[in-house]
């Protein structure tokens, strides 16, 4: 399989090589001619024209069997083979190393459908974004109403306190931590020459890379413990953003569960309701009544669905952190263990601190107290370290990967 450059690459040495030949043999057609008359046939540009031609075909037939025409089949196709496979090998000589592999080339085949996708996401981030402020604040206005009044109309009150500071509670660690993941930086390593520690250089930006970072193609920039692009945040996942972007999915979720089960009760009632409109005749009922059955079922549907969907993202996540590893070193540790598994030895992931260590690490957790003020109320701290040094959980002499 040829890269795109490859396949460019071979047309050019293919058109100059017969450039070449054409030169050759015109120079010797004009050698041979030279003694003739300036105004005759050998000083005609079409005599010197078709004599290339039949050396260049000559070329390609060459030598006959037999001696003679009849009954002898040219020998273009072998002669043709042996310049593929000649310009072939020249090529992969040329071209290839061995760090080639089947993911390159697949990587490369793919480039064009990358440039696609990241130039749409960078520029529909910020639709993606509006999107997100316009459904959440759709859901908060029908909570207040329509199911807020009836909570405050038919529940007991210590039914109605616990309503009321729990879905405020949830309301305001939603807003806080998405703004705070959409306008964090995830962090980049300093642009200048400084002696900071690397693992490779980058081939994107041509800057050294330090442990944990990648190259995220939607920024240009190489990003800390880079986790991934969220469109939905308009900014990359990484090392002083990741504890916003989980807390906004974890609280997310918390809040969509609260909303479909509050009002599951009132969905099935809107929904018998509507289910009457189709009756004949349908029953007269006020526009408000029937705007809110409409409201009420457009919130269920859309928490319910966004707490399955956002619910097991969130899982996700939740695994790879207590692994102490990101979505993308979780697809470099899955190779490096296999590949270590073939000749024979383990892989150990360098920055697995254990389950609890990993959650402290990420959420800041330093004290007890920690777990109220850092992770059950809004807070603002930094991580821990700068995302350059990091501590290794075992002897750099074992394998890992980078």
């Amino acid at each position: 399989m040829l890269r795109y450059e490859e396949l460019l690459f071979y047309a050019a040495c293919v058109c100059n090589c017969w450039t070449v030949c054409l030169c050759v043999c015109v120079c010797q057609s004009v050698c041979r001619k030279g003694g003739g008359g300036g105004g005759g046939m050998g000083s005609s540009w079409r005599w010197h024209l078709s004599r290339t031609m039949r050396l260049a075909m000559r070329w390609c037939r060459g030598p006959q069997r037999g001696g003679g025409c009849g009954g002898n089949r040219p020998w273009i196709s072998g002669r043709c083979f042996e310049v593929w496979s000649y310009s072939k090998m020249l090529l992969r000589s040329l071209y290839f190393n061995s760090l080639t592999n089947a993911d390159t080339l697949l990587d490369c085949a793919f480039e064009p459908v990358y440039w696609i996708v990241d130039n749409v996401t960078r520029w529909f981030g910020v639709v993606f974004v509006c999107l997100v402020i316009l459904l959440t604040t759709s859901v908060v206005v029908i909570i207040y109403l329509f199911v807020l009044p009836t909570i405050l109309s038919t529940y007991p009150l210590y039914m109605i306190v616990w309503h009321l500071c729990y879905g405020h509670w949830l309301l305001v660690m939603v807003v806080f931590h998405y703004y705070k993941a959409t306008t964090t930086a995830a962090g980049s390593p300093p642009k200048e020459k400084t002696q900071i520690p690397a693992v490779s250089i980058c081939k994107k930006c041509i800057t050294p890379k330090p442990p944990r970072t990648h190259h995220c193609s939607i920024c240009n920039q190489c990003v800390l413990k880079m986790d991934h692009h969220c469109p939905w945040l308009n900014n990359c996942v990484g090392h002083f953003n990741h504890r916003y972007f989980l807390s906004f999915c974890f609280y997310t979720t918390l809040g969509c569960v609260y909303c479909s089960i509050s009002s599951k009760d009132m969905f099935l009632d809107a929904y018998n309701t509507i289910e009457r409109y189709y009756q004949t005749p349908p029953p007269t009922e006020p526009y408000v009544e029937s705007t809110a059955h409409k409201s009420i079922i457009f919130l269920w549907v859309l928490t319910s669905s966004v707490s399955v969907a956002l619910g097991a993202l969130s899982l996700w996540h939740m695994i790879l952190i207590s692994r102490g590893e990101t979505s993308v070193e979780r697809h470099i540790n899955h190779k490096e263990t296999r590949r270590l598994r073939d000749i024979g030895k383990v892989f150990k992931n360098p920055y697995h601190h254990g389950t609890m260590n990993n959650w402290k690490l990420l959420l800041g957790v330093e004290k007890r107290s920690h777990w109220f003020t850092r992770v059950l109320l809004p807070s603002s701290h930094p991580p821990n370290g700068d995302g350059i040094l990091w501590e290794f959980s075992f002897s750099r002499r074992d394998p890992m990967a980078i």
